[in-house]
């Protein structure tokens, strides 16, 4: 085969490899990290701001709030947000991109290793890079886009410094600065990328000898030399400018993260040192044997090595060993293969310092992602290695075999790998069956078995991890929020209460440890909000709220959770100050405009609470509560028309985007009831139904729908059915002893709907004055004249029960005198008040 075909068809063949084997993780859903990058991210949504994606932090929280992890990485956001504009929230799209990412970071891989390789042996470390299982969470995790673009960022950058490296000195120097912009896009897609510069220089001073003539004495002596070296220093200039501007970016807080998410962070000396060194072993060996993975590697799952003594230190030992006599090799070697030897280890190794704990403490104890770019230095090793196994005769069938082995083996582990991380449930799983001394793994399986109500499963997993970890609240909190939904409160209160009493303990550490993270503060929310339930202890739980804030005057959510306990305690301006204390630290909040806007709703004050939805709106255009809470407010109060178009388009709008809410379908059938369309509001009424069956609102309008229709028999199955979960139903109770007098005729069924109403509301006017009716119609005059008299004690001003007293007394008068007139009250209906047509009052339900 000719060399041009050859340059065709390898970079095919890698594409194809690896979009065939990652193709396995187009099924999967949005998980892990996965929910706060994407689903919870406000800056993917194209309403938020164009701006806020340089302002805010990856997981977009503002860069300058104390919470903010400080991972900066805009261009990747702004592909999320490009996503989410064509398909919003479907998984697939995001997956696909991913793949081809990946696809194309191959081909670009195979293209920087015939810089150092022969065609044959970079064909050969592009299909390891293609298929290492060690990449499926960068390519199946959708946040691990962060990398495959600031690997492509990465690639470009060093490929184009390299094939303009020997040009002439303008072509030169304009090339160190179209590199310098690569890197500093690709660090706008992850910090990782920065790192390229200091590959290119290595690469700078191994191609121009600088190294030994500097060694000789003579390194200044030559115009070359000096402009290699100030080459050299661009580069480095470049990457200082960009670090100080990212430090000054993140404003005067350095990142802070959990003392369990990287143990040996807050350890002494000599536990920080050996673990740290260890840990370049144990990434080594996810490279060198990826069977073993998981998608978190923090809190107990490695444990911290405290003493020389330590077995593991010999891994460390041997790791420096192999480092040592790979340099050593490479110096003895002849000049191509020194460069090709060196600039493989500086990939696998430059590109790691970020995350070895070195130059900063990071949020993680072993990280797969992290690993992506790495992995190209170590597959080019590789490749080196086997291409001297092909050049003996002897040895060649047997690197073919080796060769067609690994790949197979590496495939099908990337497919199996690439299916466990398919969802929450399997992807938490397969981690517990590598690290089971790993607390976050099991509190999070319990969430994924929480999330399908399997409360007796997740509890386990939950009690599981507070036996690993007991000094982390994060397991106590969820069984306790566990036991409450299972409603057994005071085993949720004593779980509660335990997670507190760690709390002094925290605070008495070092303050690097101390730091008062979310899980503190939501302890001590769930804790009032179960201690609310009590009555008799509002003022304990009142006291949980204050002292939250105390802790934290910046954390919204305690604003927002005391507002809405003051509401429920009446208190409705100290719920309003809340409510506006918490906005001076967070405007961006669409939960405190629209809490705003329930207080207001309850105050009657609809355009001032339709305009609190609407700014909610605006800064988050799917704020279900927002739009659920507005349309609502529309349909219930007397707005005009296009408001009311308004309301149906958010209801509609919800369930366009898939949306299963018993009270959005309710609703929408509310508004087509106005707009008289009786076969839409059927539909939407039974969809409420189909999701709530025993929802009491949409089984009496239903009701009442189909007996304005004439279809009494169809009414009178709803009713059955409201009367079976709602036995007091009063106006359930009238629309039936409706149908049974105008429908059915049966007098003695109305009269019992009637009594049983009074037995539970004595004043209910329609259903004594209906009581009377009947008692007429069956001629039992004394006791509808006796009947009447109590209505009209009841309500003097209504006109029509006067008339009907009047009517009833004429007849016992005619009856006395034994006058046989035409009785004028034969033919009298049970008038329908008007308040029966009214819809049942639904919106405390969104409060």
């Amino acid at each position: 085969m000719s060399k041009q075909q050859l340059d065709r068809l390898y970079p095919l063949a890698i594409a194809a490899t690896a979009l065939t084997v990652y193709s396995t993780s187009l099924g999967g859903s949005l998980v892990f990290d996965d929910v706060a990058a994407i689903q919870e991210n406000r800056d993917v949504r194209p309403s938020s701001s164009f701006l806020n994606l340089f302002l805010n932090d990856f997981w977009g929280t503002p860069l300058h709030k104390e919470q903010s992890h400080k991972s900066y990485r805009p261009f990747t956001v702004l592909t999320f947000r490009l996503n989410y504009a064509v398909h919003g929230l479907q998984p697939l799209g995001y997956h696909v991109i991913n793949v081809l990412l990946h696809a194309l970071v191959c081909v670009l891989y195979y293209r920087l290793c015939l810089f150092f390789l022969p065609r044959a042996v970079s064909f050969v470390a592009g299909i390891l890079f293609s298929v290492h299982p060690i990449h499926t969470e960068t390519v199946a995790g959708i946040v691990g886009r962060a990398e495959l673009l600031s690997a492509v960022f990465y690639l470009s950058a060093l490929s184009h410094y390299m094939r303009v490296r020997q040009h002439n000195d303008f072509a030169v120097w304009r090339c160190c600065a179209e590199t310098a912009a690569l890197a500093v896009c690709g660090t706008l897609c992850k910090e990782q990328c920065l790192t390229v510069l200091v590959v290119c220089s290595i690469y700078e001073l191994l191609s121009t000898k600088v190294w030994k003539w500097i060694l000789l004495g003579r390194g200044m002596a030559l115009s070359w030399i000096r402009k290699s070296l100030a080459r050299v220093g661009y580069l480095g200039l470049t990457a200082l400018i960009v670090i100080i501007l990212r430090f000054k970016l993140m404003g005067s807080h350095l990142p802070q993260f959990n003392r369990f998410d990287n143990p040996a962070s807050v350890a002494r000396f000599p536990t920080r040192h050996l673990t740290f060194s260890y840990l370049w072993s144990v990434n080594a060996w996810l490279l060198l044997f990826p069977c073993d993975l998981c998608c978190d590697w923090t809190m107990g799952t490695i444990s911290l090595l405290t003493s020389f003594r330590d077995l593991r230190n010999t891994s460390t030992l041997c790791f420096c060993v192999f480092v040592i006599l790979l340099l050593r090799f490479s110096w003895f070697t002849e000049q191509n293969q020194r460069v090709t030897v060196i600039m493989a280890l500086s990939m696998a190794v430059v590109p790691f310092l970020p995350a070895s704990n070195i130059l900063y403490h990071v949020g993680f104890v072993v990280a797969e992602r992290v690993l992506y770019l790495p992995s190209m230095g170590f597959c080019m090793l590789i490749a080196m290695g086997w291409s001297h196994l092909w050049q003996d005769k002897r040895l060649r069938g047997l690197a073919t075999i080796g060769f067609v082995i690994l790949v197979s083996i590496h495939a099908m582990k990337t497919v199996l790998r690439n299916r466990e991380w398919k969802s929450a449930e399997t992807l938490f799983t397969s981690g517990l069956r590598v690290n089971q001394k790993n607390a976050k793994l099991y509190n999070n399986l319990g969430k994924a078995l929480e999330e399908q109500a399997k409360y007796e499963e997740a509890l386990q997993y939950f009690q599981q991890a507070i036996r690993i970890q007991p000094d982390d609240i994060r397991g106590y909190l969820n069984s306790g929020r566990v036991f409450t939904r299972m409603k057994k409160y005071q085993e949720a209160e004593l779980v509660y209460l335990k997670a507190k009493s760690l709390f002094p303990q925290v605070c008495s550490v070092k303050s690097s440890e101390s730091r008062v993270t979310q899980s503190h503060l939501q302890l001590f929310l769930n804790l009032a909000s179960l201690i609310s339930r009590n009555h008799t202890r509002l003022e304990e739980a009142d006291a949980l709220y204050q002292e939250a804030i105390k802790l934290r005057s910046d954390y919204t959510g305690a604003y927002l959770n005391r507002g809405d306990f003051l509401i429920k305690m009446n208190r409705t301006k100290e719920a309003e100050a809340m409510y506006e204390q918490a906005l001076q630290f967070d405007t961006h909040n669409p939960d405190l405009y629209h809490n705003l806007g329930v207080l207001l709703m309850d105050q009657r004050k609809s355009q001032e609470a339709l305009a609190m939805f609407n700014k909610a709106l605006d800064i988050d255009p799917d704020h279900e509560k927002s739009l659920i809470s507005s349309s609502i407010l529309i349909q219930e109060s007397d707005m005009a028309l296009h408001h009311k178009q308004l309301a149906s388009e958010r209801l509609q709008k919800m369930v366009d985007g898939g949306k299963q809410n018993e009270l959005i379908y309710f609703n929408l059938g509310m508004l087509a009831i106005e707009n008289k369309d009786v076969h839409g509001a059927e539909q939407w009424l039974n969809k409420a139904l189909q999701v709530r069956p025993n929802l009491g609102s949409a089984l009496f309008n239903l009701a009442l729908l189909l007996s304005g229709e004439s279809r009494p028999l169809e009414a009178f199955v709803y009713l059955k059915r409201l009367l079976q979960s709602q036995p007091d139903h009063g106006k359930g109770l009238i629309l039936m002893g409706d149908i049974y007098i105008n429908h059915f005729g049966d007098l003695g069924a109305a009269e019992e709907c009637y009594m049983k109403i009074l037995q539970s509301d004595p004043g209910n006017i329609q259903g004594l004055h209906n009581l009377c009716v009947v008692y007429y119609r069956r001629q039992r005059l004394v006791e509808a004249e006796a009947c009447f008299q109590k209505a009209l004690k009841l309500s003097p001003n209504t006109k029509y029960i006067r008339q009907h007293l009047e009517v009833t007394r004429r007849q016992l008068r005619q009856m006395a005198a034994q006058v046989n007139e035409k009785d004028h009250l034969n033919n009298m209906d049970v008038p329908r008040d008007s308040g029966v047509l009214q819809q049942l009052p639904s919106s405390p339900a969104f409060r």
